[in-house]
C-alpha cells in the first residue's frame, strides 16, 4: 500500500531541507513525494529539483495557486497512493519509521482515518516545545462542526478525500 505525501511551499528555502530529508528517510514504506511550490522566489524550487533529481519518488509541481489549500488539492490529484498524508514546507517526522506505522495501522486495522498529537517546536532548539496540540479529546462528529485534527498528522484514504470534494461541490 502506498502512501502518497504532499508537501506545499512557498519561499519556504529555510526549512524545506529538514521537511524533505524526513520524509524520504522514511523507512520500509513504499512512499511517493509531491511537493507543490507556488511558483517561489527563493531557492525553494532549486532545492526542490536537487532532490528529485536525486529520488524518483520525488514528483513535484511550481505554478501559481490560489493559496494552501488549493495547493493541497493539485497535490492530492497528482498522489497514485492509497494513502494520502500533508507534511508542511516548516514541518518534519521525527525518526525514520513514522510513515512505516501509519501503514501498519491501516493494515492491522483498517481505519478511515489515522491521526495523531504534533509538537510544535522552536525554530532554533528542536528540543525545546512552544506548543502542545492533543489530538486525544478529538472526535469525529467534530467534523460536522469544522473541526479537524492537526492536518500534518492527518492521514485517510485518497479515495476519502476525493468522496469529500464531490460532496463539497454537490452541497453547493
Amino acid at each position: 500500500m502506498k502512501i502518497s505525501i504532499i508537501t506545499v511551499c512557498y519561499n519556504s528555502a529555510a526549512f524545506l531541507t529538514t521537511a524533505i530529508n524526513s520524509v524520504i528517510h522514511q523507512n520500509n514504506v513504499d512512499l511517493e513525494y509531491i511537493i507543490v511550490d507556488g511558483n517561489s522566489t527563493d531557492e525553494s524550487l532549486n532545492i526542490i529539483k536537487s532532490y528529485a533529481d536525486l529520488d524518483n519518488r520525488i514528483k513535484w509541481i511550481s505554478e501559481d495557486d490560489n493559496g494552501i489549500y488549493d495547493a493541497m488539492n493539485k497535490g492530492i490529484k497528482k498522489a497514485t497512493g492509497e494513502i494520502i498524508g500533508i507534511l508542511n514546507s516548516d514541518d518534519f517526522y521525527i525518526g525514520d519509521q513514522v510513515l512505516s506505522r501509519i501503514h501498519q495501522i491501516f493494515i492491522k486495522r483498517n481505519p478511515q482515518v489515522v491521526f495523531s498529537d504534533v509538537r510544535f517546536i522552536h525554530e532554533n532548539n528542536h528540543e525545546k516545545t512552544v506548543r502542545y496540540y492533543s489530538s486525544a479529546s478529538f472526535n469525529p462528529s467534530k467534523f460536522k462542526l469544522g473541526f479537524m485534527p492537526a492536518h500534518p498528522t492527518f492521514f485517510t484514504y485518497k479515495v476519502n478525500l476525493i468522496n469529500m470534494v464531490i460532496m463539497k461541490q454537490i452541497m453547493k
